[in-house]
């Protein structure tokens, strides 16, 4: 009787067979929960990487679009300083002591002084503008790898805290965690206001190329040159070219193909043999494009025309041989004709200046080549913030249930160990009481 009452008293065996098939079971609910942690974090830190990533592409995008918008400005300012260049070149032109007109000359000293302010004007604005955007996209790009980085360090200390059941760190860490998640949403409503804005900027690129207007709020992308500035300086080339070839033509038909008698004069040096071709003016009277005659040589290959009629000279610069034109005067030629085809070849440079064509050209490939991938990396630049904000709100679920689990098993221990204890002291006292006197 004694036996079967110790059996039975308290359900000790009961409880005890109870609590190691609970026991399992609960253990391998932990281990579910231990592993959880490390599939979140990992794709956690997988949506992160991939956040910075297309950070990193729309960062290189938009930099090759401003680079595109610099380079662009910095050609049309070369351009005119190239103009300048050449004009104060021809300034110096001379063929045998002819030089250009006074009042040419005046002109073209004042024609410099706007087209050196035009040029200032657009580097000094291209270059304050792409200073400023190239800052703003350096710093959103810090900020986010920053924010990325921050929070990978704090969801490993939070996951390192958590396993540890440091309760009181933990909801700092928690706290912390809000805040990051807090920004992240502000960085993906202002990555999400600058899509809007580079839409509605590309829109209105697109809609200025086919109606341009002479100022709008493009204009502090990339100015138009001044249209006055640009029309004198297409005017003045023209007919400095056409000065520089009555220079040439001149000297050619009263020097150069004349038959002087043989006596001391400027314009006798023993010229003989066929006669020289006027040089081709390419414009008009009305400074308007001509074509030139198969009589005429044009600037293209007149140098190579002209070694043809150059003769050996003396050392008193009388020529020995047959020709029109001595090694100077040749030289003197070359360097006219070469200040006129470069002004010419510049012409319709200034002409596409001149309408502000260059700009509407340049708006037509930002938002034919560079909208569209900027446009791309931006939505999925996005996406991926989303996909991090997710992530770290999953990870302070993690942190609560990870933080909470060592409480509920030192709980059910002391629970455990208060029933066994219980239960031996029952057993005690039962036997005490069985046993005969």
């Amino acid at each position: 009787m004694v036996h079967v009452f110790r059996f039975g008293s308290c359900g000790a065996l009961s409880l005890r067979l109870e609590n190691q098939i609970q026991r399992p079971r609960i253990e391998m609910v932990a281990a579910d929960l231990s592993l959880a942690p490390c599939f979140v974090y990992r794709r956690r830190i997988g949506w992160v990487y991939s956040a910075v990533c297309r950070a990193s592409k729309f960062h290189g995008q938009t930099l090759d679009t401003l680079n595109y918008v610099v380079n662009q400005s910095e050609f049309t300012v070369q351009t005119l300083r190239n103009v300048t260049g050449y004009l104060s070149i021809a300034k110096t032109v001379s063929v045998a002591q002819i030089f250009l007109p006074s009042d040419v000359k005046d002109d073209i000293d004042r024609l410099n002084v706007d087209l050196n302010n035009a040029a200032d004007m657009l580097e000094q604005k291209t270059d304050q503008n792409s200073i400023q955007i190239r800052n703003v996209f350096d710093t959103v790009r810090s900020a986010l790898i920053i924010v990325a980085a921050v929070m990978l360090l704090v969801s490993i200390l939070g996951l390192a805290l958590s396993i540890f059941g440091h309760q009181h760190a933990i909801h700092i860490f928690i706290i912390s965690g809000w805040l990051l998640v807090a920004a992240t949403f502000v960085l993906c409503g202002f990555f999400i206001i600058l899509d809007n804005a580079i839409s509605d900027t590309c829109m209105a690129m697109g809609e200025w190329v086919e109606n341009p207007q002479a100022e709008t709020a493009l204009s502090n992308i990339l100015p138009c040159v001044d249209q006055r500035t640009t029309n004198q300086t297409l005017f003045k080339s023209k007919q400095v070219i056409n000065d520089i070839v009555n220079i040439v033509n001149g000297f050619v038909g009263s020097v150069a193909n004349s038959n002087p008698s043989p006596q001391p004069s400027p314009s006798y040096y023993n010229q003989s043999g066929p006669l020289i071709p006027p040089l081709c003016y390419p414009y008009d009277s009305q400074l308007q494009d001509r074509v030139c005659s198969d009589q005429e040589l044009s600037m293209d290959n007149a140098s190579l025309v002209w070694q043809n009629y150059t003769c050996i000279v003396s050392a008193y610069e009388i020529c020995s041989r047959v020709g029109r034109l001595t090694p100077n005067m040749y030289t003197q030629l070359v360097g006219a004709v070469n200040v006129s085809y470069a002004l010419e070849h510049y012409a319709p440079l200034l002409l596409n200046l001149q309408n502000c064509n260059f700009v509407r050209d340049t708006f037509r490939n930002i938002t034919s080549s560079y909208c569209p991938p900027l446009e791309h990396y931006l939505r999925i630049l996005n996406a991926g913030l989303g996909l991090v904000s997710v992530g770290v709100m999953l990870s302070l679920a993690i942190w609560l249930l990870y933080a909470n689990r060592p409480q509920r098993e030192e709980v059910f221990a002391k629970l455990s160990s208060r029933i066994r204890a219980s239960c031996t002291s029952d057993i005690n006292t039962v036997s005490a009481s069985a046993t005969p006197v």
